[in-house]
């Protein structure tokens, strides 16, 4: 098989992100610009504070997934288990995002139809597996005006991203953490910090690590990720659900197992865990799949949900593709507290005791 994109060992990229940990030679080097950037930060956060810039008004909560570093932390997996639990709770909940990747600036309603091209891999997985409404664009105050517009049923919104976003208001924020904490605890680019970090955690932030153990020192709830099951890529776009059995029945094949996201590796250990045999094939995050990595004579090839976006089966021709769905699980806590935020903003009627007491 040919080198695949992303895959060098000692790119920029991995040097430096390896030192965005350890606080290396590149790390040193670059602590001059995350000067200036920190200062940025600081007057724009003054413009703000002096009202010379504003932050916009929406008729319904916004609750805002985001994380103070660059990379993949689970914002997806975090928004589809919110949308979810608002479900279940009886809430009609919309999601606004970037769209990160897409092509075009403008505005625009996430339907079915669109590709991932258009509206962006992640809301567009978002839309396709949780059915609720989501809009992308750059300004997240008017994409959430449109969604709202479009959608009056709607009683909150959740911002896929956005945490650094200062004109699109909050009244609640679920920061997540992976393995990684906070790095060096440096700003970008000497680490891999977006903002400042602080050590109290303001009345409307939750803290959620998506990692075994917390990796801060900021008191959160932890969530467990595992592997939900494999469905064949033509049965995923129809909308039938992955199973464990369909996984396990792979372990004894010649399997290569693609993943075009941040921390590719997490995929690929968890698979492992499952007892699956396979060649990995990390690819870089957001990998557009303008063209198959794989040789088209590759038996068999396992895929995240976010890659299964961008292809068709008919582009698959001769490879069958297992399409590999996460199951992500805030603990019990991590609900109740969500919760009594939400009983706070009066969006679920007042609790009674023996609620209370029950959880």
């Amino acid at each position: 098989m040919s080198k695949a994109h992303g895959q060098e060992p000692d790119s920029f990229a991995d040097r430096l992100q390896r030192d965005w940990i350890t606080d290396g030679p590149l790390a040193q080097l670059f602590r001059p610009l995350a000067g200036l950037y920190g200062a940025l930060l600081s007057l724009r956060a003054l413009l703000y504070r002096r009202n010379y810039m504003h932050t916009g008004k929406l008729s319904v909560p916004v609750v805002v997934v985001g994380n103070w570093i660059v990379g993949g932390a689970g914002k997806t997996p975090t928004t589809l288990a919110l949308l979810a639990h608002f479900k279940k709770l009886g809430l009609q909940a919309g999601v606004v995002s970037r769209g990160y990747g897409r092509n075009g600036e403008g505005i625009c309603l996430v339907t079915a139809d669109h590709s991932a091209a258009e509206v962006g891999d992640e809301p567009l997985l978002i839309h396709l597996r949780s059915g609720a409404p989501v809009a992308v664009g750059q300004d997240r105050v008017a994409v959430a005006q449109a969604l709202l517009d479009a959608h009056p049923q709607l009683q909150l919104l959740i911002s896929d991203d956005g945490l650094q976003h200062l004109r699109l208001p909050r009244q609640l924020s679920v920061l997540l953490f992976d393995e990684r904490g906070l790095g060096n605890g440096r700003l970008l680019p000497a680490g891999p910090l977006r903002q400042r970090p602080t050590q109290h955690l303001q009345a409307h932030e939750l803290v959620l690590y998506n990692a075994p153990t917390p990796s801060t020192a900021l008191p959160g709830f932890l969530a467990k990720r595992s592997l939900a099951g494999a469905v064949g890529l033509q049965a995923w776009w129809q909308g039938q659900a992955a199973t464990v059995q369909t996984l396990h029945d792979l372990r004894c094949r010649h399997l290569l197992a693609a993943a075009g996201m941040a921390h590719p590796q997490r995929f690929f250990d968890m698979l492992k865990a499952e007892g699956l045999s396979f060649q990995a094939l990390p690819l870089p995050d957001h990998f557009d799949f303008k063209e198959l990595p794989w040789p088209a004579d590759t038996p068999d090839v396992l895929l995240t949900e976010k890659d299964a976006v961008k292809l068709t089966p008919q582009r698959c021709a001769g490879t069958r593709v297992w399409v590999v769905a996460l199951d992500f699980q805030p603990e019990l806590a991590f609900w109740q507290a969500l919760e009594s935020h939400l009983h706070a903003l009066k969006l679920l009627p007042k609790r009674l005791p023996q609620d209370i007491k029950n959880g």
